[in-house]
């Protein structure tokens, strides 16, 4: 997948100025992590008269069918019997499409809003701008590019690529060479690539990642000062919101808006004052961590828990939650962190709390690696974002000081999905979403793990999304809900945790933290 960005100069403005306003020095070759593999910047000519800066973006094969299956929400990636195939055979390595939009955003994140702090009069002056782009999709042919790209200025020159130039009659493929150009006095750099970053994927129409709400917000501002005016404005924002229609609707109805705005010459908060701000309950999409300790408290409220354990309680913030429903009689939390302790006594107020409600928690010092007698005999046990900062070797250990010694009649466990990385489009391919997580399981991993574990120990075992429930990833975060056989012999006294025999924890391991 490759790009490249043109311009020209004088001795007075020399046209590496360039590698300013990209913030790449032209005489490097730089590269980028990105979601689904590499970016590099390199400048094949850089003089004062002619620089040439390339985007080339190295997809990794793998990182697509693994995270993104190989393929976008657009209208050809469907569930029919070629579907399985078109995860490993695609245009995706090639062709330019969301990948490379975003790849610009990533890689030129200042460039694309304008901003140079070196030549910020040059960020402001429109460019003589060459862009070429040797393999685009083009749903719509040669007209429609031009529909797209000539109301905003630029001179647009396409070329179909032909099926195979060694069989003519075949005919033209739906892919183009294009080569935009802007003569001096017409757009910014800013504004060009704010342009490609919208328009590759609308010509292409798929993305490669699951379009949320938010993506409202992105269209608009890459939008701004072009889109409201566009005579093809409808397509480009139903092509860009995946043909989602109330995100499609609700970008409409605000660049109507500003069109309004435009032509009375005044606010776009002048003309949307019809609710007021102290009124305006326009929802906020709820965070991750908010909706994991929604989960978790139903659940331990559906399994009737009244003691409950938070192992690996970190800051406190689930025991906060805990707090707030008199039905959790006695609530512990365990963490071998003691900073993290303090942090949490602090959260709860622990020496500001009053006698009756000080009694219902406790937090304690201590490592899940060996057995602790004081927390046996709980009704439930929550195990939140803990077991992928273990090593998977250490597993076994936790699995016995938690469900062969302990035994608490529920445990609850939940864990991130990686399948569901691939829809945060700034986590590099690869990365995992915490610097301290040892693995991140897919959804099978994870209940193969869980199922042995319940049949190991006795226990029956359940899973539960938590976050949006993606059709094709699955959710953010996984959890398990195990349940004791309430019948079942206690199966765990002969199991060992590590060197053939069950690990106890000292006097000096463990201890109680009071509050400061």
């Amino acid at each position: 997948m490759f790009l490249t960005i043109s311009t020209t100069g004088t001795p007075e403005r020399p046209a590496t100025d360039l590698g300013f306003l990209l913030h790449k020095h032209p005489d490097k070759s730089q590269a980028f992590s990105t979601s689904y593999g590499t970016a590099h910047v390199l400048y094949p000519e850089a003089t004062a008269e002619r620089c040439t800066a390339a985007l080339l973006l190295e997809v990794d094969p793998v990182a697509l069918v693994r995270r993104g299956k190989g393929k976008g929400k657009g209208k050809d990636h469907g569930t029919g019997p070629d579907a399985a195939l078109a995860q490993y055979v695609n245009d995706r390595p090639y062709a330019a499409s969301s990948l490379l939009a975003v790849a610009l955003s990533t890689v030129f994140s200042s460039a694309l809003r304008g901003v140079c702090a070196a030549r910020p009069e040059r960020a402001a002056q429109p460019l003589p701008l060459h862009v070429e782009l040797p393999a685009l999709p083009a749903r719509g042919g040669a007209g429609l590019v031009r529909a797209l790209f000539e109301p905003l200025g630029w001179t647009v020159t396409v070329t179909p690529v032909p099926l195979d130039t060694r069989f003519p009659e075949w005919g033209d493929s739906r892919y183009v060479r294009l080569v935009l150009d802007a003569p001096d006095g017409t757009l910014t750099l800013g504004e060009a690539l704010r342009h490609l970053y919208v328009l590759l994927p609308v010509l292409d129409d798929s993305k490669h990642y699951w379009v949320s709400p938010d993506e409202v917000d992105k269209l608009l501002r890459a939008g701004e000062g072009w889109l409201a005016g566009h005579p093809e404005q409808q397509l480009i924002t139903s092509r860009y919101l995946a043909g989602r229609y109330a995100l499609t609707r609700q970008a409409r109805e605000r660049l109507e808006l500003v069109r309004l705005a435009d032509a009375d010459d005044t606010d776009v908060e002048q003309l949307d004052n019809a609710v007021d701000e102290d009124t305006d309950t326009e929802e906020k999409p709820v965070p991750l961590a908010v909706l994991r300790r929604e989960a978790i408290v139903a659940a331990l409220t559906a399994a009737g828990a009244g003691r409950v354990l938070d192992l690996g309680c970190g800051q406190g913030q689930l025991l906060q939650a805990l707090l707030t429903d008199v039905r959790f009689t006695e609530i512990v939390g365990l963490d071998v962190s003691v900073r993290a302790l303090t942090v949490a006594a602090r959260r709860l107020g622990l020496d500001r709390m009053g006698e009756r409600q000080a009694r219902r928690v406790r937090l304690l010092q201590g490592s899940l690696a060996y057995t602790d007698q004081r927390l046996a005999g709980y009704d439930a046990a929550v195990l939140s974002e803990v077991i992928e900062h273990l090593d998977e070797a250490r597993l076994p250990a936790l699995e016995y000081a938690v469900f062969g010694s302990a035994r608490p009649g529920t445990v609850l466990v939940t864990t991130p999905n990686v399948e569901y990385n691939v829809r945060w489009e700034s986590l590099p391919a690869g990365h995992v979403r915490h610097g301290d997580h040892r693995f991140e399981w897919t959804r099978e991993q994870f209940r193969a793990w869980a199922a042995a574990v319940a049949e190991r120990h006795g226990y029956g075992v359940e899973f539960a999304p938590v976050g949006d429930d993606d059709p094709e990833v699955g959710p953010p975060t996984q959890m398990a809900l195990f349940t004791r056989a309430e019948k079942t012999a206690d199966t765990g006294n002969d199991r060992t945790a590590e060197n053939g025999r069950p690990a106890q924890n000292d006097s000096n391991a463990t201890k109680e933290v009071r509050a400061a």
